[in-house]
């Protein structure tokens, strides 16, 4: 059973007005970011009141904190569906998949790599900061794990494998080709893909 189900029809509608608020706040922080977005953009986004969108979130933080979180829980979620792929840099290889089309379709997982603010605002928020610690936790091990095996370079500092695979994911190489080029966004995935893990040999 959903967790819909659990509820009443007045809590569905209410959690239902809230992920589309959040929704919102994903694509007006895409466009404008945080330092210009307000909440008039994102009631507006939603065709809802400003008091309205303020009964679910009290202030632009603790909106777009609820934005990022969610996009992390989807993060975490989407790791412990790729149970079925045996090799680590296979699961590393599928997340990075994930989260280049989730940036692709207008998803925001890399806002605090753009902000100062934004990251000092997210690490007051403990739900949020555990929540990061759980998926990195995860990743670290993949990458290990990938090492161990020969699947990635062992010389190589699990640090640097690991933040220079986070980078692959706020690229603005990825930004420039879908606005600049002739590729759609599965040419350009795939093309990102064999760079992040390959390089620029065959």
């Amino acid at each position: 059973m959903s967790i819909f189900g659990k509820l009443s029809f007045k809590d569905q509608a209410f959690k239902l007005r809230e992920n589309a608020i959040l929704d919102a706040a994903t694509t007006v922080l895409g466009s404008k970011g945080y330092d210009l977005m307000t909440m008039d953009d994102v009631a507006g986004a939603v065709g809802i009141s400003k008091p309205s969108l303020y009964k679910h979130f009290k202030s632009k933080e603790e909106l777009v904190g609820e934005t990022m979180l969610r996009l992390i829980d989807g993060a975490i979620d989407q790791l412990a569906q790729l149970e079925d792929i045996a090799s680590p840099r296979g699961k590393l290889e599928a997340m990075l998949e994930w989260a280049l089309r989730v940036r692709l379709e207008g998803g925001l997982p890399f806002l605090p790599s753009t902000s100062a603010h934004v990251r000092e605002m997210l690490m007051r928020n403990v739900k949020y900061v555990m929540r990061v610690l759980k998926l990195n936790g995860q990743l670290e091990k993949l990458v290990k794990e990938a090492q161990k095996n020969g699947e990635l370079d062992a010389a190589l500092p699990s640090d640097v494998v690991l933040y220079s695979y986070y980078a692959r994911t706020c690229d603005p190489a990825v930004d420039y080709l879908q606005k600049f080029s002739k590729m759609n966004n599965e040419e350009i995935v795939k093309h990102m893909l064999h760079v992040a893990f390959n390089g620029f040999t065959k």
